[in-house]
């Protein structure tokens, strides 16, 4: 193994999540890392109009300062940004941004993918991308412009997915990095680069898709005006797996390629690390994405609603922000009974704002079930839907992959949610890893790492991650046959009235 550091080099890594947003540094001691949050904030969506968009400028201006923080501390070698999938901003000839992005979560798109088959069929669009059929996606986003003539199409000069539009601003780069491109279910999975003629026949114009790099390409250095106010003139701009998934895997101390990944927030990503692309009946009956990693690998995974569900019912709940946290509404909810009823999370209900706890008992009453008649029964409900949910994915990974899984690693927030890991070890009847916390962070810094010659491999990178954050085992316990046969029936009857 090479040496790690020389005590001098100090990176940023910038991580834009749906609910929060960050900027860290790392720094390498020889043996392990150390990350400091220099600057956090939130990230809060705004409705003009009608439309839900994500507050760009006010997130730049928090990234801007993050930077400043971390500058005064001294150089930073490298910074990059990491983002949520599928959303994009447009910019005109000068490199403008046009407006502000639209959130995932709004209700343009909703008829997109039916309208898509239409023109391109679902089987095709499939075998092209590989990617899971979700109405969020970038292709069904752009379909929605394209239908409705939006003039934003006409006045722009190039797309760019929301990492690259960061890291725009940071150095004046219009590349899109792969990781994030893949997300779209505009990508050909197995050319790895836009696919034009499916594109072309759906209607959406390609003129404005950018060159498509890989995970570690340094695109320049910081922008004048933002190098002068940070400090950081010789501060270079690198782009990691720019879709933070890509980023929490790189940065997964997995314990073979037969374990499973799940990286935990917001969404829930569940999935294998594999080498090419795995696109097959299977994979297409099971819903499954095949979404780019970083050094050339592929993310076989179905994404899941994940702790969206406990975040909006707290909203929901304490509208008036004096909400408890996270970490006391999980512990009511153990207090909670266990299997009181269950939701499908791929419904589309939970999938937009709103009053969730409304629709989970909505959802209750509709199949029959007990509903939810306290907080801490709501939350179990959620939480044990979610360990089934998983469940299933792992199922549907083996079937697909052709192998056992052997255990579940899960990363990001939900590996501190202690209920949620063992939910997911009982569901699943599989061992469960947890930690890192900060995976996401690690894999952005570890890609910037070696773009700097600091390390030699994501391998590498993940043996300095074991090293570096405790991991939290859960043993499997407790007969859940049952319980998984109520979820596969529950599921199967929304699926069946969903294709009547």
């Amino acid at each position: 193994m090479m040496p790690i550091g020389r005590g001098s080099l100090r990176l940023a890594a910038v991580d834009l999540g749906a609910e929060s947003g960050r900027v860290l540094v790392g720094t390498f001691d020889g043996g392990k890392i150390a990350i400091e949050d220099v600057h956090r904030f939130p990230n809060v969506p705004v409705a003009v109009g009608g439309t839900l968009h994500w507050d760009v400028l006010r997130l730049w201006g928090d990234v801007s300062t993050g930077l400043r923080k971390a500058g005064a501390a001294g150089n930073l070698a490298s910074v990059a940004v990491d983002t949520w999938g599928v959303d994009f901003g447009l910019l005109d000839e000068r490199g403008r941004l046009i407006a502000n992005p639209v959130h995932y979560r709004d209700a343009r798109t909703e008829g997109m993918p039916e309208r898509a088959f239409e023109l391109v069929p679902r089987a095709e669009i499939y075998a092209t991308t590989g990617i899971q059929f979700m109405a969020i996606n970038t292709v069904y986003q752009l379909l929605a412009m394209a239908a409705a003539e939006d003039p934003q199409l006409r006045h722009a000069d190039r797309l760019l997915m929301m990492a690259d539009l960061f890291a725009h601003f940071l150095s004046g780069a219009t590349v899109s990095e792969y990781t994030l491109a893949s997300t779209s279910q505009a990508l050909d999975a197995r050319a790895r680069d836009w696919a034009r003629p499916m594109l072309e026949r759906l209607g959406i114009s390609t003129r404005l898709l950018p060159e498509i790099v890989a995970p570690g390409t340094e695109v320049g250095g910081l922008v004048g005006d933002l190098a002068g106010a940070t400090g950081l003139t010789q501060t270079r701009v690198v782009l990691p797996g720019s879709h933070d998934t890509a980023s929490a895997v790189a940065g997964t101390p997995l314990a073979s390629p037969s374990t499973a990944f799940l990286s935990s927030g917001t969404w829930s990503l569940i999935g294998l690390e594999v080498p090419e692309p795995v696109i097959s009946d299977v994979t297409l009956t099971a819903n499954l994405t095949n979404e780019g990693g970083v050094s050339g690998t592929i993310r076989l995974l179905r994404n899941v609603v994940g702790l969206w569900l406990v975040q909006e019912s707290r909203r929901a709940l304490w509208p008036d922000g004096e909400a408890p946290s996270y970490e006391k509404i999980a512990g009511i909810a153990e207090t909670a009974p266990a299997f009181t009823a269950f939701i499908d999370p791929d419904d589309p209900r939970f999938l937009r704002p709103g009053d969730l706890p409304a629709r989970v008992r909505e959802f209750c009453t509709e199949t029959g079930q007990a509903v939810p008649a306290d907080t801490a029964t709501l939350v179990r409900v959620l939480l044990e839907s979610l360990a089934l949910r998983y469940a299933a994915a792992i199922d549907e990974l083996s079937a697909a992959s052709g192998h056992r899984i052997d255990g579940v690693h899960i990363v990001g927030g939900g590996s501190a949610h202690r209920l949620l890991c063992r939910l997911t070890a009982d569901a699943t009847g599989l061992l469960v890893r947890a930690g890192p916390v900060e995976a996401t962070a690690i894999g952005n810094l570890a890609v910037q790492a070696i773009a700097a010659g600091e390390l030699a491999s994501i391998a590498e990178a993940r043996e300095l991650a074991a090293r570096s954050y405790p991991i939290t085992t859960y043993e499997p316990t407790g007969d859940w046959a049952e319980a998984r046969a109520r979820f596969a029936a529950l599921c199967a009857r929304r699926t069946a009235a969903t294709q009547s």
